[in-house]
């Protein structure tokens, strides 16, 4: 996805959406085409000496194993399956899958100290120095280098808002992403959606210390009876956004703050204010940076979100004013995940399933993902996770060259042999042009990606949720059931610490 900014505000091009990874010759990847052409090579040697019947033989095995490297069943080819299952299996036997916490197990261990499964375990939450009266907890993940910092919004949604209103929510979106490509210190921005089921616990706090001893009695009852029912179907919606940089991009500013985590979380800091004004104009009421805490209660919720309520009372109830009597870090994680399951994934008494989701490539609205988040039965829990990455200008410069010359070099070897180019191709040679035209004109290049699950309890059919949940994207989005990753697909869309992701492949999303 590109932004551009032209007089009429940046905007998405609809039509410039491009998956990576689109190989360069004949759209294979350099491994498949090494692969193809070495099991291709028996039966063309025994062509060249006239074995015809050897070349019949190598070639039928040929043409089975090139099915195998390059047809794609559900996103990927057989020979990736076969590696994926085999990493699951061996995961499972040598019992390496299976997480069960600390204080499960009756282990004592620092209040600091994370004790997270899977993906999570390379996550660290050191706290940050005072900013804006509370200390932040920093997200650092070890494995990427990327220091982060994640913040809980208020914002009165987009459901009710015109097209012409969520276009201009949809450009203020591409003017805080480039703004903060500019910048070159945080270039990924993940946004995290969830549905709470509201049991009304709030409210009763509430109603208890607002309650009058001489209402009626039959007041008394009608309302009970009301609330009663009405808590058992509402649904709440949280979100959080999570912003990081590279530890080579924090690196310089850090130093100059003094260095170490101080410095680091300094450097974050000068752009937390700015995307906290960006985020205001997309109609954000509230911005809360998490403390540690914080942070520990947003992942214990993703994974349990029953958990919800006995924390909020815990807050409503509590008389110290200052919030400390938040969860530890320590105790974020689930306690318990078993061997998971290759088409779920199981945490706390819930189940969960997870998908990525394709836009189209035509492109889409801003608000359009809302479907996914439509709760059909009271109890499940609905996410969504969109993560995007603003590339650098000279990053995106070279990506928009090598993406037209790869177009150009497709189109012209096709008319020169005298095959004729698809529509698809020409689209392709036109949007490469254009998007390096705007790249050029100081516009920036966006990765993204969408990631979408459905939480209910473990003793109820999570199938019939996830059917319904491909039911709500029929039609407009295209869901990809990430099998045999169902734990960290869940990690991708449900919890917010900037995990969704992958690393940079040679071709990216523009």
């Amino acid at each position: 996805m590109s932004t551009d900014t032209a007089s009429h505000g940046p905007r998405i091009y609809r039509g410039l959406n491009h998956k990576e990874g689109i190989g360069w010759i004949a759209g294979m990847t350099p491994v498949q085409a090494f692969l193809l052409i070495a099991v291709c090579a028996p039966a063309l040697i025994a062509m060249s000496r006239n074995q015809w019947s050897a070349t019949l033989g190598w070639g039928l095995f040929a043409a089975f194993v090139a099915v195998l490297i390059l047809v794609p069943v559900h996103g990927r080819p057989a020979f990736r399956w076969l590696a994926d299952l085999t990493m699951f299996q061996t995961g499972v036997l040598m019992r390496w899958s299976p997480w069960q916490s600390r204080a499960a197990a009756g282990l004592a261990g620092d209040r600091s100290e994370p004790d997270l499964p899977g993906v999570l375990a390379r996550l660290e939450f050191p706290d940050g120095p005072e900013f804006l009266g509370s200390r932040i907890c920093l997200i650092h993940d070890t494995a990427e280098g990327r220091w982060g910092a994640t913040a809980k919004l208020t914002h009165s949604g987009v459901g009710m808002l015109s097209d012409d209103e969520c276009e201009r929510l949809a450009s203020r979106l591409g003017s805080m992403l480039v703004g903060l490509g500019h910048r070159e210190i945080v270039d990924r921005v993940s946004l995290c959606v969830r549905t709470v089921p509201d049991d009304g616990t709030e409210y009763s706090v509430w109603r208890d210390r607002h309650q009058r001893g001489d209402a009626p009695a039959l007041a008394r009852q009608v309302t009970a009876e009301i609330d009663r029912d009405v808590a058992s179907v509402s649904v709440r919606t949280e979100l959080f956004v999570t912003v990081s940089g590279t530890e080579e991009a924090l690196r310089r500013p850090a130093k100059a703050a003094g260095g170490g985590i101080t410095g680091r979380a300094y450097a974050l800091y000068r752009l937390l204010e700015g995307v906290a004004d960006g985020l205001r104009g997309l109609g954000v009421t509230s911005v809360t940076w998490l403390t540690s805490t914080g942070v520990a209660e947003a992942i214990k919720t993703g994974f349990n979100p029953a958990a919800a309520a006995s924390l909020s009372f815990r807050h409503l109830t509590s008389p110290d004013p200052d919030g400390t009597v938040g969860l530890p870090i320590s105790q974020a994680g689930p306690a318990l995940a078993p061997t998971p399951a290759a088409r779920a994934y199981h945490h706390d008494g819930f189940s969960s399933v997870s998908y990525a989701v394709q836009p189209p490539e035509s492109g889409t609205i801003f608000g359009s993902l809302g479907p996914l988040l439509a709760v059909r039965t009271a109890g499940e829990r609905r996410t969504l996770a969109v993560h995007y990455e603003i590339l650098s200008a000279a990053e995106g410069s070279r990506v928009v060259k090598s993406d037209r010359f790869r177009n150009n070099v497709l189109v012209d070897a096709k008319a020169a042999r005298g095959f004729n180019t698809t529509e698809i191709d020409s689209r392709r040679q036109r949007g490469a042009r254009e998007q390096e035209a705007a790249v050029a004109a100081g516009h920036a290049v966006v990765r993204y990606t969408v990631a979408s699950s459905i939480t209910v309890p473990a003793d109820w059919n999570v199938e019939d949720h996830a059917a319904r949940l491909e039911n709500d994207a029929s039609g407009r989005f295209r869901l990809l059931r990430l099998e045999l990753a169902q734990d960290s697909a869940f990690v991708a869309a449900a919890l917010p610490v900037g995990i969704g992701l992958p690393r940079q492949k040679r071709a990216f999303t523009a």
